[in-house]
């Protein structure tokens, strides 16, 4: 395996703990935190935990149903030329 791999994973996997941590606090903590305090700043209102995975699933479900779309188009046409 090459360094250059090595570094992409522990990059990668550094970005999905952070976001997993960053998520977890702000839906299974931040609830339970004082509205005044400090903390509230560094996170979005509460109503975007729920918009923000529901948005990145439509638009995940949306991208592969037009890649399987194209592929069965794609595959279509190959059987009708041959």
């Amino acid at each position: 395996m090459e360094l250059a791999d090595k570094a992409v994973g522990f990059l990668l996997s550094a970005v999905s703990l952070s976001i997993f941590s960053y998520y977890t606090f702000w839906v299974i903590i931040l609830p339970f935190v004082e509205k005044d305090h400090f903390v509230h700043g560094y996170f979005l209102p509460q109503e975007y935990a729920i918009l923000i995975p529901v948005f990145a699933g439509v638009a995940l479900l949306s991208f592969l149903c037009v890649f399987v779309g194209y592929v069965t188009i794609k595959s279509n046409k190959k059987k009708k030329s041959a």
